[in-house]
């Protein structure tokens, strides 16, 4: 690889010197050079070919209260627009979120929260719209779309009528005054793009709009409003340190969804031109055209047509001498399948999908690549649901609800001992998975729980179903009829051999 030049300015005092003295103005510039070389370790550093990053060295919320509007406008018009986005988002949530990530209650008093949760889930919605699972759907699709979203915690009395005094309202980011800036007073801690942090630069309060600012017909004055801390969850994906703010997920490949657009409809036009014959004609062309509406071709030289317009199917016209006709038959360029397809490879790394998933083409793919793709793809998703979802709304949201249920003398004590489980994944090759499972487990490389948990269930919940189906069995007389239609021996041999592996 050729070495990019490095081209060093003279100041005044190299012009001076090599004025007075150019031998030693030479070997100064000289000297100089091999110094600015001895500087750049990193070819990817070199300044030789004219990139210079926008904003170096600006903290990650400048860079959001530069751009995050426009990304963030951007994101939900390609949304709307572009069917593959659309689908990636869904993709993304059907994997993510599913079903809805369960909670279960465990400690002192497990069953009486448990009881109040499930009806609870139902209620919950501020709005009146969703359960608990559907909030999560929602608060989910808006942090990928906008990259953040806001989910208000509203206490309510207990002449409200719910189960537990809680209610949850979701926000867009809007909602936020994201312009809204001032230094640490002696009253108050700094706000950095609607957010107010204390001393410590942990979130102290949200400074949020009664309504959204780009809604019709709003009335009043929407000046925004200083809601604490404790209750507000402010979803989004910090990735970098001291980030307050976060960014859509389909930023990095934006420009090449538009580009790949513009491409689309230039393509479609070229296309709509192609089906239609174009033909150019010379020489004497006074009596070409089509009769007019009502007119038959016999009489087409006395109605004195004016264009040849639409050539009817199978017609014989009749052409003046001295007429010649060209006939324009547009070539389409080669490759413009092979170019999208690997455009629409590059959109889909960057949203952090799989190419299948995002647009259905399974062509190219066989079992194995198929298989590989989506485990990178299921790691990713467990990544983000262990890392943000759980514990920054999930587990929140569950440590709330056990203290407004305290709080209105539901439950004597509050435990904190929620556990989270995420939707189960579907078998790739159900045969092969739980033989594998099982081998693990066989071989003492793993547990039942560990394994039913991977797959989205609660150990301690399927042990119990499992004693109580057992219990119905045996109490119904067909436990050992079972067990005989399931291997194929009678129930004493098989009483006879379970008695004898304990023994």
């Amino acid at each position: 690889m050729a070495r990019a030049r490095t081209t060093v300015r003279a100041n005044w005092i190299d012009r001076l010197v090599g004025y007075i003295a150019p031998g030693h103005g030479l070997r100064r510039q000289i000297d100089r050079a091999r110094l600015s070389h001895l500087k750049r370790a990193y070819e990817g550093a070199s300044t030789a070919d004219g990139w210079r990053v926008r904003r170096a060295g600006a903290n990650a919320n400048q860079d959001h209260a530069a751009d995050a509007w426009q990304l963030r406008v951007r994101s939900r018009a390609l949304l709307q627009n572009v069917p593959y986005v659309a689908q990636a988002m869904r993709g993304l949530v059907a994997n993510t979120i599913g079903t809805g990530i369960a909670t279960n209650f465990k400690g002192r008093h497990a069953k009486r929260l448990n009881e109040l949760w499930n009806r609870w889930t139902s209620e919950c919605d501020a709005d009146g719209r969703l359960d608990w699972y559907g909030l999560q759907a929602a608060a989910y699709r808006a942090m990928e779309s906008d990259g953040e979203v806001i989910l208000r915690l509203r206490p309510r009395l207990p002449q409200d009528g719910l189960t537990v005094p809680l209610q949850l309202q979701l926000l867009e980011i809007d909602y936020l005054d994201s312009a809204l800036n001032r230094s640490a007073t002696a009253s108050g801690g700094a706000v950095v793009n609607g957010i107010e942090y204390d001393l410590l630069g942990r979130p102290a309060a949200y400074w949020i709009f009664p309504q959204h600012p780009g809604a019709t017909g709003a009335v009043g004055i929407n000046a925004s409003r200083r809601v604490p801390a404790q209750f507000v969850v402010h979803l989004f994906t910090p990735d970098r340190p001291s980030q307050g703010r976060g960014f859509p997920r389909i930023a990095p490949v934006i420009h090449r969804v538009r580009d790949l657009q513009v491409y689309e409809d230039a393509e479609l036009a070229r296309k709509n031109l192609e089906t239609r014959l174009a033909v150019l004609g010379h020489g004497n062309m006074d009596g070409v055209g089509t009769p007019p509406e009502g007119v038959g071709l016999e009489h087409a030289e006395t109605a004195n047509p004016v264009d040849l317009g639409a050539l009817p199917s199978g017609a014989v016209v009749q052409m003046p001498s001295a007429s010649g006709f060209t006939v324009v038959q547009p070539t389409s360029p080669p490759g413009y399948t092979e170019y999208v397809k690997q455009q629409l490879h590059l959109i889909a790394a960057g949203f952090g999908v799989p190419y299948e998933m995002m647009t259905g083409d399974m062509k190219e793919v066989n079992f194995s690549s198929a298989r590989v793709r989506l485990l990178d793809f299921r790691r990713e998703v467990e990544m983000c649901q262990w890392q943000i979802i759980v514990p920054k709304l999930i587990d929140r949201v569950a440590r709330e609800f056990e203290d407004a249920a305290f709080l209105a003398a539901l439950v004597p004590a509050v435990d904190n001992t929620a556990q989270h489980t995420t939707p189960k994944w579907d078998y790739v090759n159900p045969e092969q998975d739980v033989n594998a499972d099982l081998a693990e487990i066989s071989g003492g490389l793993s547990s039942i729980s560990e394994k039913l948990r991977k797959r989205g269930y609660s150990p301690e919940a399927v042990f119990a179903e499992l004693k109580n189906d057992v219990d119905q069995l045996k109490s119904a007389g067909l436990l050992d009829l079972l067990l005989q239609l399931q291997t194929g021996k009678p129930s004493v041999t098989i009483t006879a051999s379970a008695t004898k592996t304990a023994a």
